[in-house]
Formats: structure tokens, sequence, C-alpha cells
């Protein structure tokens, strides 16, 4: 049976791109239908009791710290834990992966995630400029158009609809994964996505 998996995240998440790669890998090998779904966390963090980074306890940003240079080293996934772009708006950049996965399907959308995460954690480039949205575009093959698509009111409307589906999907944290109502949190949980998909 093919599985669908819902996968929500903020393009701007290191965990994110931690996991974004094995994930989009697992997808391929199980033939798993993935939907393509950037929230804004922004609004789930007050429903849910999470905090933005500066506003973390001191010993909380430390050990996020170690543990993005743990996860980088054991991962073999190169990864700046302190980018000259971050913190950075992260909606500009899922706009565009939402009118891509509109327009383009799912396999574009998850390459420009791709894209975009590296581009925040290991090549110091900042996605909330236009100018590197379209180079990302340009690099990932897709239609240039999109950029100034991803400003329509439609890609906005189902950006909101993609964060409201994730606050009714429990969802508190990226990247998370939703296969037959069953959340999984965290690029450190795709073990557990694995045995789903496998089931």
């Amino acid at each position: 049976m093919r599985r669908t998996v819902d996968y929500y995240f903020a393009p701007q998440s290191p965990w994110t791109y931690l996991g974004h790669e094995r994930f989009a890998a697992l997808a391929r090998e199980t033939g798993a239908t993935v939907r393509v779904l950037p929230m804004d966390l922004g609004k789930i963090f007050p429903l849910s009791g999470g905090l933005p980074l500066p506003k973390r306890a001191p010993q909380r940003q430390a050990y996020r710290l170690l543990e993005l240079r743990r996860f980088s080293e054991a991962l073999g996934v190169p990864l700046n834990p302190e980018p000259r772009f971050f913190p950075v708006a992260g909606d500009p950049a899922a706009r565009l992966i939402t009118a891509v996965a509109m327009r383009d399907g799912a396999d574009a959308a998850m390459q420009l995630t791709g894209a975009v995460t590296a581009a925040v954690w290991a090549q110091e480039r900042d996605i909330a400029s236009p100018d590197v949205l379209a180079a990302l575009l340009a690099e990932c093959g897709l239609d240039a158009a999109r950029l100034d698509q991803s400003g329509q009111p439609e890609v906005q409307a189902r950006y909101d609809a993609q964060t409201q589906a994730a606050i009714d999907a429990s969802v508190f944290g990226a990247p998370s994964y939703v296969i037959d109502g069953e959340l999984f949190w965290g690029q450190d949980r795709l073990d557990f996505v694995a045995r789903q998909l496998r089931a």
C-alpha cells in the first residue's frame, strides 16, 4: 500500500535541514507520497508552549548549538551552527516552496526545500532575499515566475491553510511527519517514520 506523509516544516529550521535529504531518500525508497507543507512556526509556537530561539533560556540555547554540532558530525552533513543569516524570516521561502508545490508538484518542492535549507545552514545565504530565492529557483531548474507567483493571495491562503492543518494535527515543531494521523516530531525520529512506512 502506498503511504502518504504530511511533511510539516519551517524552511529556516536547522533540524529540517539535517533531516531533509534522509527523509527524501526514505520516501523514494518506500514509494511514499509526500505532501510538502511548509508552515508558520510563529503562529504555532504561541499555541504549543514553544518559544522563538532568542527567548529561550541560555542553557537551552547553548545545548542547541551542541546538538547541532553533534548531529552534523554524526550524519556527515555540513552545517554552521551560527550562520551569518540567522535568525531569518522563513515566510518568503515557505511561500515560494508552496507555490512550487502547487504548480510543479511535490518532487520539485522537495528539491527546492533541500536547496533552501542548505542555503541557510551550509552556504551562508539569506533566504529572505528575493535575489537569493531567484538564484535557488534557477539552480533547481525551476520557473523563475514562481517567485512572483509566491506573492499571490492564493499562495498565502494555501500557506495559512497548511499552518492551520499543522495546528489541527497537533504539530508543535519542525520537522514533523504525520502518517495516518500519527505524529512523528523531529529529524531524530526518522527511524520510527521508516518503520511506519515499511510496515
